[in-house]
């Protein structure tokens, strides 16, 4: 039995624990003054005040098996009588190196440099960001100016989430001596050298980090874009996928028109399929067959758009009716008196930041996720904006970035699915509402 110490070893701690969870499990039995989690290990260490306090938890979970997130942990006592600053430092066993390498967890809102630059500036200054997306999931490079500020950014930052409930940071140092950046972009940045072009045609926006962060792969080793001439944000989509594209998608179509079939004749029109179908691209025209009401052409901003239109729509329920989604053979729709404009509509959602509305593209949910909305809204204005559309599970209304913003959960994904056609762009106390799926499995 290892002796009495006022350091607690913690085993099992997976990465969707945190050290709040930690803090929680501990802080019944006194003060705790040190927490360092071992992330690369699945292990913490939790430092309490004094050794009774730590004899008392170790005693109460002698007989109750402790439990955080449906997930038992064991514990014992560490062989450290205390922890020092090269414990808490060297977290993961690593040197500390003023390189941090940063998997993010649970990532439910898609993070660019610009929000991570947010995020571990206060710590100190920040030289260089890389993102990339591999195995692991998303992962980023944060270079500092010096040890000190890196040190401090992980040990203040391990396990925090960057949004509420999601996106967490798990942190780790690389041992990289310095970063290579080619590119200022979404997706890479050099804070020291603010000309560095924003792309090179043909690649994506920062090749060649390989898993771990800890080597270079070969230059220009990444997915290429240049095999899809027709991407007018060629750099957004490569920004926004990692270099690749989602399953399904070839990214070689040149169709921009749509013909939609099977809509429901008496209950849709051309501001509904704009709410729709802007979700995967601009639009630029859209028009009701007088012949055949149940169908309509819609044309997209460029055949990538199309494509994921076609991709994520082929099947969706929509007021009863099953809809059938297919490229049309008509190269564009010619403008009339039956076509209704949005070329240059301002309700475009790709017109700005183009990256992140890329990766919101998925097939229709049962949750809806909604933005811009006026900074007084209460969760009881949000249901009863969308409460007609269906049965209502859950919702909650949340502020990001200083912006009140609300997800909505239905029974099914028609229901989301009307709610979305029906009230996107809608104005509430003089806000134009915004309206997404959202991937969220749950509030």
């Amino acid at each position: 039995m290892t002796e009495p110490s006022k350091v607690i070893h913690v085993r099992n701690v997976g990465h969707e624990i945190s050290e709040n969870d930690l803090l929680q499990l501990f802080q019944p039995f006194g003060v705790i003054t040190k927490l360092v989690m071992l992330r690369a290990k699945n292990q913490a260490l939790v430092q309490m005040q004094d050794v009774p306090s730590a004899v008392n938890a170790l005693q109460f979970y002698a007989n109750i098996q402790p439990s955080i997130r449906g997930r038992n942990v064991y514990v014992q006592f560490s062989s450290h009588q205390e922890l020092t600053t090269m414990d808490q430092s060297q977290g993961r066993g690593e040197e500390p190196n003023r390189i941090l390498l940063v998997t993010i967890h649970h990532m439910l809102y898609p993070i660019t440099v610009d929000v991570l630059y947010q995020v571990f500036s206060p710590h100190g200054s920040v030289e260089k960001i890389v993102t990339f997306q591999k195995s692991a999931g998303f992962q980023a490079l944060i270079q500092y100016q010096s040890h000190q500020s890196a040190v401090m950014a992980r040990s203040t930052l391990q396990g925090r989430n960057i949004y509420d409930g999601c996106c967490q940071l798990d942190i780790q140092f690389s041992n990289l001596d310095e970063l290579q950046v080619n590119y200022n972009n979404d997706r890479s940045r050099d804070f020291t050298n603010p000309n560095l072009p924003t792309e090179q045609k043909g690649r994506p926006s920062q090749p060649g980090y390989g898993d771990g962060g800890n080597m270079y792969a070969a230059q220009g080793s990444g997915a290429r874009t240049a095999g899809f001439p027709q991407m007018g944000n060629s750099a957004a989509i490569a920004a926004a996928f990692g270099g690749g594209l989602p399953p399904g998608i070839t990214g070689t179509n040149d169709r921009c028109t749509i013909l939609v079939s099977n809509l429901n004749p008496d209950r849709i029109d051309e501001e509904k399929l704009f709410n729709l179908f802007s979700i995967y691209g601009n639009i630029v025209r859209i028009k009701l067959l007088r012949n055949k009401p149940d169908h309509a052409l819609i044309q997209m901003g460029d055949g990538f758009q199309a494509e994921l239109a076609v991709h994520f729509l082929k099947g969706a329920m929509l007021f009863e009716k099953r809809l059938e989604v297919n490229f049309s053979k008509h190269p564009n729709i010619t403008q009339g008196a039956d076509t209704h404009e949005y070329v240059n509509s301002n309700l475009n959602r790709f017109n700005r930041n183009a990256a992140k509305n890329y990766r919101y593209c998925c097939s229709p949910t049962k949750m809806i996720h909604l933005s811009t909305l006026p900074q007084d809204i209460t969760e009881e204005e949000i249901v009863s904006l969308v409460e007609e559309h269906g049965t209502i599970t859950n919702s909650k209304v949340f502020e990001m970035n200083g912006k009140k913003q609300a997800l909505v959960q239905f029974e099914n994904e028609e229901q989301a699915t009307e709610a979305l056609v029906c009230k996107h762009a809608s104005t509430l106390s003089g806000s134009v509402i915004r309206i997404s799926f959202s991937q969220l499995q749950n509030i």
